[in-house]
């Protein structure tokens, strides 16, 4: 009988496959004894190993405010979805509290509140019993929030920007966390790896896709192999539901912005064997930047399939197609941060030529998730995705003042084309078990992925190479030049990784380890000179962390991770640069307060970064200039309420230096604040003759920042207010989503006098949804 307690010696399987799943056992056991705090002895001979007791593991106990009878329909519904994971409840609008309605890693969230996490673990675990920092943004929260992009929808999330470079950047730049720079590592959809080119990635993914945007903060490699001392975006897909339902709506607003979105599925058959999702946007429209389109289509398609109750496949592809023009302007620091003779540069003001203008790109994935449940406590996961992605980019960008008092800016024209093709397979084997007194959910993996991309790029001349600021006269005829750029490079990474959780009472460890094998090749063909290199990498990266559960919510913890990551890159002399590395040590305390549908946390970390990979723009290569630190703490709060109430509060104090480096040694790394801060509130009516009326808003502060690597000039803090108001009657939603209320003016970064950036002005957008 499922469930039942046994000892594994007398572990008895029926004939049919009771050979291969003994096999499977002795080798999970095998892996565990590494990991386990109980050595489990020798593995050879299967007599010689320790009584093992093999249980169900226990639910989390809820508050105690909660019923005892609804904590059994909890751990019904929980084992439920554990046996069958596609089929989660429908979408819903709703803020009530999640209390114990079998939320699931991967699955939806009612309101603002995710209480379970995958992205952290690779296992379906509460937060509150996660011993790192991890950040959850619900469709809700996007929702009510009115993100229309990834960067948008980060935006009160602590320690957290993905719109560095302001919200006109089409090229959905400069993802940053905990003050490092994750843009070309930190992508993951459903937790595998999406890379990334030194001209384009996949960053511009439409949120409307996603289910959740869960953000690991810190390493990760010890789980996840190549990815950033920072931390690790996790984009988790929308999956088909067991639930009939359907959503669409048009909306339209600031910068000519009109838009179609929907999604829909449920059952596809009777039995509720097979279930079905479609999910599409379809976007016109232009940015606060001059001559800059900015229209879209995307479709994502996903099926599931249940042959028996143990086994679960979903195939899931998305289809992107975004034409767009360059909204990210480099301008110079006089006329933005400060004023030049008294002027400022308009917002709006575009430093290219109109008809050589775009950042076409076209983005595809396909793949699957296969689960097979060998018993209760056995479970195999598969994950596999392809990945591709071609972008063409057509620009004039500003290079610096030629005569500043006159407002004369220089500019560089440039024609890029970059192809990046990606596999990627992750294989997991989970067990639940106990030794004695520990009980254990431990996780073997191997997984790869292989990566190839080509960027080429051309310069461009016209007949005026200089416009000015202040008065732009703009010329439309352009020639294309040579090739200043042609290189392909081909990456394979094979890792092996193991995980145990352990609990003790209320005490719980995690224990993780990873040796990862990494060969990159890179060729360059820049005539009369080929060239073609190559570097094999390899490395062990581990996390330890320890927690306590206490009976009133209170969770500390303390934690030590790992990173490595291979460069895509090359130096000015044409060699591969030397893996990034990383260590963090994090100390935290998590709070769930008693019979609260709230979570607050509160972090203090210290990360090292080691040869760290700069771009250097007038060389177009990367230089490793070699240690930068980043200490701080973050705290972050999210609460929903039944009442109708949601609040998400979040403040990160951030102290990044430079601690080798031949020049800037002491100095604090650009675009990085001190300080960041932000709540967002929001409230809807239960009752009277306004009841679905919804009010709310929010604040956003982001302190100064460093304008260039030596630290001469700084780049102004800013305060920006965000605004919404909505009404809901019967299946009809009508909002207005006001971004940049005050339509306030600031310069979000500079990356030097002549690379300074915009942030958005005041956008507002008006939306009805129909919801069936």
């Amino acid at each position: 009988m499922r469930g039942a307690s046994k000892d594994v010696s007398d572990f008895q399987l029926s004939s049919r496959g009771g050979t291969r799943r003994r096999q499977i056992q002795v080798l999970l056991l095998g892996a565990v004894s590494t990991f386990s705090l109980v050595p489990f002895g020798a593995v050879e001979a299967q007599t010689q190993i320790p009584p093992v007791t093999v249980e169900a593991p226990a639910q989390r106990a809820r508050p105690a405010a909660i019923a005892s009878s609804r904590r059994a329909a909890a751990t019904r519904t929980a084992r439920a979805n554990r046996r069958a994971p596609a089929q989660q409840a429908a979408p819903t609008q709703s803020a009530a509290s999640n209390g114990a309605t079998g939320e699931r890693a991967n699955g939806p969230v009612r309101g603002f509140v995710a209480t379970r996490s995958g992205t952290a673990t690779k296992t379906d675990t509460p937060l509150i019993e996660t011993p790192q920092s991890v950040s959850v943004v619900t469709t809700d929260q996007v929702r009510n929030q009115g993100a229309v992009s990834i960067g948008e929808a980060l935006r009160y999330t602590a320690g957290v920007s993905g719109d560095v470079n302001g919200g006109s950047d089409t090229r959905f730049g400069a993802l940053q966390i905990r003050g490092f720079d994750t843009t070309m590592s930190g992508l993951y959809i459903d937790g595998l790896r999406i890379p990334s080119s030194v001209y384009v990635h996949f960053n511009g993914l439409d949120p409307y896709g996603a289910e959740r945007l869960e953000i690991l903060k810190g390493p990760s490699s010890a789980m996840y192999g190549g990815s950033g001392t920072g931390g690790i975006l996790n984009y988790v897909t929308k999956l088909p539901t067991a639930q009939q339902f359907g959503e669409a709506s048009i909306s339209g607003g600031s910068f000519n912005r009109y838009q179609g979105q929907f999604d829909m599925g449920g059952p596809a058959n009777k039995e509720g064997t097979v279930l079905w999702r479609l999910t599409g946007v379809v976007r016109d429209g232009e940015t606060q930047v001059d001559f800059s389109k900015d229209n879209r289509v995307f479709i994502a398609p996903a099926v599931t399939f249940k042959p028996n109750e143990d086994t679960t496949i979903t195939l899931l592809a998305n289809y992107q197609r975004d034409r767009a023009g360059w909204g990210l302007q480099f301008l110079p620091a006089s006329g933005t941060v400060w004023p030049n003779n008294g002027r400022t540069i308009p917002v709006s003001f575009f430093a290219g030529v109109p008809s050589f203008n775009a950042f076409n790109t076209e983005i595809a994935t396909a793949g699957y998730q296969l689960s097979h449940n060998f018993t209760d406590n056995i479970t195999f996961r598969q994950n596999l995705r392809y990945a591709y992605q071609h972008n063409e980019e057509k620009t004039f960008y500003g290079t610096g003042y030629t005569d500043e008092a006159a407002g004369q800016l220089g500019r560089f024209g440039s024609y890029s084309n970059s192809y990046i093709n990606s596999f990627a397979v992750d294989n997991q084997l989970q067990g639940k078990f106990t030794t004695g007194i520990l009980s254990h959910t431990t996780l073997v993996g191997l997984d790869y992925r292989n990566t190839t991309f080509r960027d080429t790029a051309f310069a461009v001349t016209t007949s005026a190479p200089e416009i000015n600021v202040f008065n732009p006269v703009y010329s439309y005829d352009w020639a294309l030049g040579g090739l200043y750029d042609n290189k392909g490079i081909k990456q394979s990474q094979l890792g092996l990784y193991a995980q145990d959780q352990i609990k003790l009472g209320r005490l719980s460890f995690q224990l993780s380890g990873r040796q990862d094998f990494v060969t990159t090749q890179l060729d360059t063909n820049l005539p009369p000179v080929d060239t073609s290199t190559s570097k094999d990498s390899s490395a062990f990266t581990g996390r330890a962390a320890v927690m306590y559960n206490f009976d009133n919510g209170i969770a500390p913890y303390f934690s030590y991770s790992e990173s490595f990551l291979p460069q895509l890159a090359t130096s000015p002399s044409g060699q591969m640069l030397d893996p990034e590395t990383g260590v963090q040590y994090e100390v935290g305390v998590k709070y769930q307060p008693l019979g609260w549908n709230a979570l607050f946390t509160f972090a203090a970390f210290d990360l090292t970064r080691d040869n760290v990979a700069v771009y250097v723009p007038a060389t177009t290569f990367y230089e490793q200039i070699g240690q930068v630190k980043s200490r701080g703490i973050e705290l972050e709060g999210t609460m929903s309420l039944a009442d109708g109430w949601n609040l998400r509060a979040a403040y990160a104090y951030i102290d990044a230096m430079v601690t080798q480096d031949p020049v800037n040694v002491g100095k604090a790394p650009v675009t990085v604040p001190l300080n960041r801060a932000s709540v967002w509130s929001d409230y809807t009516l239960q009752n009277g003759p306004l009841a679905g009326l919804q009010f709310g808003g929010g604040i956003r502060y982001v302190g100064a920042t460093w304008g260039d690597d030596a630290n001469t000039f700084k780049v102004g803090s800013a305060t920006v207010l965000d605004a919404l108001l909505a009404y809901t009657r019967d299946n009809w939603r009508l909002s207005l989503n006001v971004t940049n209320l005050a339509d306030t003016r600031y310069v979000a970064a500079c990356y030097g006098l002549s690379g300074c950036m915009y942030a958005e002005g005041r956008k507002a957008i008006g939306k009805l949804t129909y919801r069936w």
